[in-house]
């Protein structure tokens, strides 16, 4: 047992909490808890997914906010396991960042390659922490990036993936326990039925369409200085199969056209100065750049940014059929 003495050398505060830490375990992933007005990010700030964020406000940010809403039925118990799939760059992170600050839940974000990495030998008290420490600032939202690594066969993986297991199990047989496992994977296939189970609510983020891309477009470009007649329906047009990680690269490529053309510029005027033997002019300012246009989304879109995932691609192929299987609404929910 720890002494009160180191007890409250370990204690410490999440959202104007004292929270008491009983070991380095949970004092050490104390440190990395995300309280919800501290993450930043809100469902305004997602472009998109309107029918995924719909489903997320009833399974999780109902539970979470009015539990007293769901203790009269056991058919309503809270959901404490979701999973999110999808293909790279479809916004996972974001989402799971969102619905913690709309829930006003605590965001415990937690990798196994890096709990197996710098707790080598401990990763199973880890894991233990990782729920004691989110009951004790619940609500709040485990966040597992990547949980694939469940199906992983190395024997300390192995170690890893039965201690969360069991306290996951500990975690759905206790009704008022207002924490939940998020977990999001781009390969929901490699996951075992055991772990399929538990995730009562499979949710596909898949590749947005045009009209979500101009809402995504819409978003990211919100403070940006366009053209007064800029159609970003035209530039969601042409970037059919981009996720919003692709949408945001492309929107960054195009800001810096403005600033390649002032430089052209500079320097044209610095060659002609310097031929008739005048002094160079001054630089150009930030006051000076032109506001963007539709050509330098088209030029980035054409030249600099691709889709870095394909429609068409097997990886594709395999996430829709695995969620016409698995997925919300599937033929085969387990």
């Amino acid at each position: 047992m720890i002494s009160q003495f180191w007890k409250s050398l370990l204690t410490s505060r999440v959202e104007g909490t004292d929270v008491e830490t009983d070991n380095e375990f949970e004092k050490a992933l104390l440190a990395d808890v995300i309280p919800p007005s501290d993450i930043g990010v809100t469902f305004d700030d997602i472009g998109a997914l309107e029918s995924v964020k719909d489903t997320l406000k009833e399974l999780i940010m109902l539970p979470l906010q009015r539990p007293e809403l769901f203790s009269k039925s056991q058919l309503t118990k809270p959901c404490k396991g979701i999973l999110l799939f999808c293909p790279p760059g479809t916004g996972k992170t974001m989402l799971a960042k969102a619905i913690s600050t709309e829930a006003g839940a605590n965001f415990i974000n937690i990798s196994m390659s890096s709990i197996s990495s710098k707790w080598s030998g401990e990763g199973e008290k880890c894991i233990k922490a990782v729920f004691s420490l989110a009951s004790k600032i619940a609500p709040s939202i485990i966040f597992v990036d990547e949980v694939s690594f469940l199906r992983q066969e190395h024997q300390a993986m192995c170690r890893l993936k039965n201690e969360f297991m069991l306290n996951w199990d500990g975690l759905r047989t206790k009704d008022t326990e207002r924490v939940l496992v998020l977990a999001e994977t781009n390969r929901p296939f490699d996951l075992d039925e055991a772990v399929i189970r538990r995730m009562r609510c499979r949710l596909m983020v898949n590749l947005p369409d045009a009209p979500n891309r101009a809402k995504i477009l819409k978003v990211i470009l919100a403070k940006e200085d366009l053209v007064q007649d800029v159609d970003l329906e035209s530039v969601a047009s042409m970037t059919d199969g981009y996720s919003g990680s692709d949408l945001k690269n492309l929107c960054a490529t195009a800001a810096y056209q403005p600033i390649r053309d002032i430089l052209e510029k500079e320097k044209k005027e610095q060659a002609a100065a310097s031929a008739d033997g005048r002094p160079p002019p001054a630089l150009s300012s930030s006051a000076d750049l032109r506001p963007l246009n539709v050509d330098d989304f088209r030029y980035s879109s054409h030249q600099q940014v691709c889709a870095c995932v394909s429609s068409e691609s097997t990886n594709m192929t395999e996430l829709l059929q695995w969620n016409d299987l698995y997925g919300e609404g599937g033929s085969r929910k387990k």
